[in-house]
């Protein structure tokens, strides 16, 4: 036994804590979760959980159904908030999902991320990320299709006390710093009930860990104050969408391989043949980082979303931005993805999207002219004429260039990326056979 693994034993005995949670996620960015008693988890560090994995969205055949979900000791944290049964406190580890001979489920998306990144290691770099999330807080949740109502009025920056939710963000905060996740920055948003909570960079994987666990904490911390949290990416017709603009760096060892004080946008070269990969494959990766029918409600024009696949330094409406917040300072230097939306699933998103910079930097893309004008005020014709390409403006488009995509299928890998489609083409079906609300408001009286 490793001496992470005696601290997490030790801990529960001397904190009294009576269930451990191990977390995983599914192929479509659910958590999912199985609690063990403390006696039983020496034996869950040793041999694993098994479980049915053809019970899990995307993971296995009935035939091969037998998995195993094996506690990372790493991600140990204890929960935040006692139990309904009183004052003792459950703690959650995540998993690696393998085969019974320990070998890796290529189902797991933790793994997909993993796997990437061992590639990005290999070529001698860490990659780091930090995420702006942004999400609603809601009075109801009726899943009738009905409006829902926002917890609050308020706009950008306010700082108005909710009326349904007074001091949330405070709280939010302090129970993910209590589990080690580090806050940045929290405010209001523009919209209505909107909030936007962003975390301190991390490494990629401990990053999508901490997405997961912080869908989890901001929607256990909205029920406690009596409103519901939603990261629905589009949930308003007429106020903005909820992204997740992810900032991307990548070091090597100490030093940051972005960063290049000689060049105007202190660039390097890397950085530039990252940021070109991202455009070359922006298309391709859509359906990953953006999976689902509502996604693409919110890549409009006038939703403050990215339309155009473009890079820029201050320009707001480029698909990838190079930020200039803190100029000179090496550490800083990296560049934000800003179509990602907070429901995505975050290992198989940084996975697609540091694949898709890493072939940049191994083919030497050479990166196009930068956008400095309003891409959102030009027309298709213009944006042509300009040499830019729309993203994707559905999810049956962002499907058809993702199925065509090599880079894609080689990084989700085969099961993954065929259980990936045939799920959201049937998402697709679903949607394309439901008569909306709008379609009867608008043609039922005249036709």
């Amino acid at each position: 036994m490793d001496r992470q693994q005696e601290f997490v034993l030790r801990t529960l005995e001397e904190r009294d804590i009576r269930f451990v949670r191990l977390w995983f996620t599914d192929v479509l960015g659910f958590l999912k979760s199985v609690a063990v008693a403390p006696a039983e988890l020496e034996g869950a560090f040793a041999e694993g959980i098994g479980f049915d994995g053809s019970a899990i969205e995307g993971f296995a055949r009935v035939y091969e159904s037998d998995m195993v979900a094996r506690p990372d000791p790493s991600t140990f944290q204890v929960l935040p908030w006692a139990t309904n049964e009183g004052d003792h406190y459950s703690a959650r580890m995540f998993c690696d999902i393998t085969m019974p001979d320990g070998s890796p489920s290529w189902a797991d998306p933790r793994h997909v991320l993993s796997r990437t990144l061992s590639k990005a290691s290999e070529a001698g770099f860490t990659c780091y990320v930090h995420p702006e999330i942004e999400f609603f807080l809601l009075r109801t949740v009726n899943g009738d299709g009905t409006r829902p109502e926002p917890a609050d009025n308020g706009g950008y920056f306010d700082q108005a006390s909710h009326d349904a939710a007074p001091h949330f963000r405070r709280r939010a905060i302090e129970a993910l710093e209590a589990m080690g996740i580090s806050v940045e920055f929290s405010h209001h948003e523009n919209a209505p009930g909107q909030q936007e909570i962003d975390l301190r960079y991390a490494d990629a994987l401990t990053m999508a860990d901490n997405v997961m666990t912080f869908r989890y904490v901001v929607k256990e911390v909205a029920l406690m104050q009596g409103v519901r949290a939603s990261f629905m990416p589009k949930p308003f017709t007429d106020q903005p969408g909820s992204g997740m603009h992810t900032h991307v760096s990548l070091f090597e060892g100490d030093r940051n391989a972005f960063y290049d004080s000689e060049d105007p946008y202190e660039l390097s070269p890397t950085g530039k043949a990252f940021v070109a990969g991202l455009l070359r494959h922006a298309r391709e990766i859509c359906a990953v980082t953006n999976q689902w029918v509502n996604s693409y409600k919110r890549l409009i024009v006038g939703g403050e979303a990215p339309t155009t696949v473009c890079w820029g330094h201050a320009n707001r409406s480029a698909l990838v931005r190079v930020p200039m917040y803190s100029p000179g300072k090496a550490s800083s230097r990296r560049v934000e993805i800003r179509s990602l939306d907070s429901a995505c699933n975050p290992y198989l998103a940084y996975a697609v999207i540091l694949a898709a910079g890493l072939r940049g930097v191994q083919k030497e893309y050479e990166l196009p002219p930068a956008a400095e004008d309003d891409v959102w005020s030009l027309t298709d014709a213009e944006r042509r004429a300009a040499g830019y390409a729309n993203l994707p403006q559905n999810l049956n488009e962002a499907l058809i260039e993702m199925e065509n995509s090599e880079l894609v299928a080689e990084t989700l890998g085969e099961h993954v990326f065929d259980f990936f489609l045939r799920n959201k083409r049937a998402e697709w079906d679903a949607y394309r056979r439901e008569v909306t609300p709008y379609e009867l408001r608008t043609y039922l009286p005249m036709l």
